[in-house]
């Protein structure tokens, strides 16, 4: 895909904008679950930024797993698994070694973060042909649903990532790795059945499908309150017993 890239300018910057208008909107909606402690903008950027890169890495990645896997439904639950583990992997690198991670749900907010700048990128991969045709409205009406939905995909399923995460923040070192192997299985599986419904479908079960991820979309908005709380409580137990 990166090898037969169109080199017209026109055509590269609308499908990066493209591709940046909803994730950022939906980074706008999920930047209000912290409005009481936001994080700093320069890293929430660069958490961003570096989402978007790690889409260089994955495809190289994915295009090695296919040269070794035949089963399809085995490549797609790998390519689901690379995805979530190098988004995982970067935003770790960038933001979740810093002190400015310092509350349970800032883990989510990173990982939302870098996983709406991979998606980002990710689409507007996507929409280079077809605006470079000419064909991007007809694409979009034909249900790929695969682009339609990705951005909240991406985002729900680092959400998962990052709610793993947070409810290991107080704890030792091997619950951490644990909340981190189910966080990143966790988001496979959702990462997969919503490919798997996409794959089956043939786009006509489109309601089924963005009603499923926004089930899972309020779960995780639920989540958040219980690291709130979980914040909170461990403040209050600190401070009683200094």
């Amino acid at each position: 895909m990166l090898e037969t890239l169109p080199s017209d300018p026109l055509v590269l910057g609308l499908a990066l904008l493209s591709g940046l208008v909803p994730a950022l909107v939906w980074l706008w909606f999920w930047l209000k679950e912290d409005d009481e402690n936001p994080e700093p903008i320069g890293l929430l950027t660069l958490t961003f930024i570096a989402g978007m890169i790690s889409v260089v890495v994955v495809i190289p990645l994915q295009q090695i797993a296919q040269s070794f896997i035949y089963n399809q439904d085995t490549l797609v639950v790998v390519w689901a698994f690379l995805e979530e583990f190098i988004k995982y992997a970067v935003v770790a690198l960038i933001a979740l070694k810093t002190s400015k991670a310092d509350e349970p749900i800032d883990f989510v907010i990173y990982m939302v973060t870098g996983a709406l700048g991979f998606a980002a990128f990710e689409n507007a991969l996507f929409l280079l042909e077809p605006i470079y045709f000419k064909d991007a409205i007809v694409s979009l009406i034909t249900g790929n649903l695969r682009f339609l939905g990705a951005t909240l995909l991406h985002a729900v399923s680092s959400g998962i990532v990052g709610i793993a995460l947070g409810l290991s923040f107080y704890k030792n070192w091997e619950h951490k790795r644990g909340h981190v192997i189910f966080g990143l299985l966790g988001a496979t599986l959702l990462h997969s059945v919503f490919n798997f419904l996409i794959m089956g479908d043939g786009g006509e079960n489109s309601l089924r499908v963005f009603a499923f991820l926004w089930i899972i979309s309020v779960i995780i908005s639920m989540m958040f309150e219980r690291l709130r709380r979980l914040s909170y409580w461990h403040k209050q137990t600190s401070y009683e017993q200094t």
